[in-house]
């Protein structure tokens, strides 16, 4: 059964009003009527992308994070994420040290390392 999308539109109109009031009237940091409109939201919102696609062939330009079911993912280590964060940079500066290493080559020679970061990022802006 298809669902048509101006009703799934109405719905998700007035899930996101009630997402709304419920997290105005918050009372607490875990209020359970913020979690209860997050969920109502997040139905609404599938229920009329599925519905837009089905019907017209289009989609939102949004998605739903995947929910984790251990609680305990939620609180991010941040001494994993900074060594994750570090050893970026470090990879970032001895590409850019490589890059200017390149600078000295002969003038004949043609330094292409930085040509496939190029179009690794030319081939994600246009996904």
């Amino acid at each position: 059964m298809t669902v048509d999308p101006r009703a799934a539109l109405d719905r998700l109109t007035a899930a996101l009003e009630a997402h709304y009031h419920a997290v105005v009237a918050r009372q607490g940091e875990d209020d359970p009527a913020v979690d209860d409109a997050y969920d109502v939201l997040a139905d609404a919102f599938e229920v009329y992308d599925d519905a837009l696609g089905t019907v017209h062939g289009e989609a939102t330009p949004f998605y739903l994070a995947e929910e984790d079911d251990d609680e305990d993912d939620e609180d991010f280590d941040d001494a994993d994420e900074d060594e994750a964060d570090e050893a970026d940079d470090d990879e970032w500066t001895d590409e850019v040290e490589d890059d200017e290493a390149g600078e000295d080559d002969e003038a004949g020679e043609d330094d292409d390392a930085g040509d496939d970061d190029v179009d690794v990022l030319e081939a994600e802006a246009t996904r």
